[in-house]
C-alpha cells in the first residue's frame, strides 16, 4: 500500500525532532549524519536547511584537536620531473599527491574529481540559485525558491549581511544560502573521500567557512587582480581550496592564470599596480615566478585545481571569451588554525 501523505509528515517530524534531540544534548555530528542519510533516501527542503545550521553549531562541539607539530608536513614531490602544474585524473587523487602537489608546485589540477553530467546539472542548479538570490535582493517572489536560497544565519545572531552583499555583488552566492546545492555537493565531495585525504594532510578533519564557500557565475567582462588568499587570511593557517569548474572555462569562458611555482609566503601586496591594498602588482608577479611560465589552464565541467594560500593567481579574461564561467569554490581549513574572521561548518 502506498504511504499516506499524513505518515510521510508524521515521520519527518519524528526524524528532525530526533536530530534536535541530538544536537542539543551536544552531538550534532550524529545529527547531519541521520538527516543526510533520510534525505538521500527522499528530499526534503526543511532537513537540507537544518543540516546547513547543523553544520555550524557542529564545529562548537568539536573536541579539541591538537595541530601537527611541524607545518607544512615534509612529504616527497610525486612530480619531480615537471616544472608545470601537476595534472592527475581523479584516479590519482591521494592524500600524498595533494600534499606534493601544493607544497612542491603551489598547486594540483585534478581532471574528472566529478562526472561531467553531474557538474553540468549543478551548473544549472547555480543558475537557479543566482535567480533566486537576485529575486530576494530585489524584493521579488517566485515559485519554488527556497531550496536554492534561504540566507543562513548564524546561531549566535550576530550579522553577516556585508559578506554575502560583497559575495553577491562580484558574481558569487554563497554555499550556505543554497541548501539544495550544499547537499548536494557535500554528497560529490563524500563519495571522492575528500575529507579522510584533507584529514590526514591537516591532521584533524577539516572545516569550511560560509564565506569561503562560493558558487561563482562570472561573466566575461570580469576581472581580477593578482592576488594570494594569504593577503586577507593569515598566512599561519592551514588550509586548501578546492577550485572546480562547473562549465569549460579558460578559452571560452573566464578561468584562472596562476603561477606553477611554490611561493615562500604572502608576497609584496599594494604596489607595482595592484588596484587594491591586498593585490599583486604585475612587475611584482614578474619577478617572483622567476623562469616560470604562467599557466592558463582549460578546464572541463568536472575538473578541479587544488592550492593554498600561498597561490598567486587571477580571474584570466580575454576578447575571445564568450560566456560565464561556473564554479565551485570550497576552501578547507584546520580548525585548530581556523581563521577568527570565518564562521565555521563542519564538513
Amino acid at each position: 500500500m502506498p504511504v499516506a501523505q499524513g505518515e510521510i509528515v508524521d515521520a519527518d517530524t519524528k526524524l528532525m525532532r530526533q536530530a534536535n534531540r541530538l544536537a542539543a544534548n551536544g552531538d550534532a555530528r550524529a545529527a547531519i549524519d541521520l538527516l543526510m542519510s533520510a534525505n538521500r533516501q527522499r528530499r526534503r527542503f526543511a532537513f537540507e536547511k537544518r543540516l546547513v545550521q547543523l553544520r555550524h553549531e557542529a564545529f562548537a562541539q568539536l573536541p579539541p584537536s591538537t595541530p601537527l607539530a611541524a607545518w607544512p608536513p615534509t612529504v616527497a614531490d610525486p612530480f619531480p620531473a615537471g616544472t608545470d602544474i601537476p595534472d592527475i585524473d581523479v584516479a590519482q587523487l591521494s592524500t600524498d599527491t595533494i600534499a606534493g602537489g601544493i607544497l612542491h608546485h603551489g598547486s594540483i589540477i585534478v581532471r574528472n574529481l566529478v562526472p561531467r553530467s553531474q557538474a553540468r546539472r549543478l551548473a544549472t542548479d547555480i543558475d537557479r540559485a543566482f535567480e533566486a538570490s537576485d529575486n530576494a535582493r530585489s524584493g521579488a517572489s517566485a515559485p519554488h525558491q527556497p531550496p536554492w536560497y534561504s540566507p543562513f544565519k548564524r546561531f549566535d545572531g550576530d550579522p553577516i549581511g556585508f559578506g554575502r552583499e560583497f559575495a553577491n555583488d562580484t558574481g558569487g552566492v554563497w554555499v550556505a544560502d543554497t541548501p539544495r546545492i550544499m547537499f548536494d555537493l557535500i554528497h560529490l565531495l563524500e563519495a571522492i573521500n575528500l575529507g579522510p585525504m584533507l584529514a590526514r594532510y591537516f591532521g584533524e578533519p577539516p572545516a569550511l567557512s560560509v564565506m569561503k564557500w562560493t558558487l561563482r557565475k562570472v561573466p566575461v567582462l570580469a576581472g581580477a587582480d593578482w592576488h594570494q588568499d594569504g593577503a586577507f587570511l593569515g598566512d599561519d593557517i592551514r588550509t586548501v581550496n578546492l577550485w572546480l569548474a562547473l562549465s569549460r572555462c579558460g578559452d571560452v569562458a573566464p578561468g584562472l592564470d596562476i603561477v606553477p611555482r611554490r611561493l615562500d609566503g604572502i608576497v609584496e601586496t599594494g604596489t607595482n599596480g595592484a588596484h587594491f591594498p591586498w593585490s599583486v602588482g604585475d612587475a611584482t608577479v614578474e619577478a617572483v615566478r622567476q623562469d616560470r611560465a604562467v599557466e592558463r589552464p582549460i578546464f572541463r565541467p568536472g575538473d578541479a585545481v587544488l592550492f593554498d594560500q600561498r597561490c598567486l593567481h587571477r580571474t584570466a579574461v580575454s576578447p575571445a571569451m564568450s560566456g560565464p564561467r561556473f564554479a565551485v569554490e570550497s576552501w578547507f581549513f584546520a580548525p585548530s588554525t581556523y581563521p577568527t574572521d570565518q564562521v565555521p561548518l563542519v564538513f
